[in-house]
């Protein structure tokens, strides 16, 4: 489910990112960054696999950008479908995350 590196981390994201999964995703994404130092760690969430991403989802995927920037922190998305990508740029939340194409 993760992988390790010195000042990243990776987290795979579950096909669907939403109301069922947000919680244990949450959890490991936050575990994932109190893991790295503060001031230069990255969370990378890969969402290969991921096919939709709900309300709900979207409202994890803030709340770990959220953590990820009190301890200064980046977020990047990687392979983000199509449909992740006009939800965020909809809402006006991509500039928050770095962004990662395959």
């Amino acid at each position: 489910m993760m992988a390790t590196h010195e000042h990243a981390r990776e987290l795979r994201a579950p096909v669907d990112l939403g109301l069922e999964s947000r919680i244990e995703f949450r959890r490991a994404a936050q575990e994932l960054l109190d893991s790295m130092p503060q001031a230069g760690g990255r969370l990378i969430i890969d969402l290969t696999a991921t096919r939709t991403v709900d309300s709900a989802g979207l409202g994890v995927l803030m709340l770990v950008q959220r953590h990820a920037a009190e301890r200064r922190q980046r977020v990047l998305l990687r392979n983000p479908n199509d449909e992740l990508r006009f939800l965020l740029a909809l809402t006006k939340l991509h500039d928050l995350f770095d962004l990662e194409a395959a």
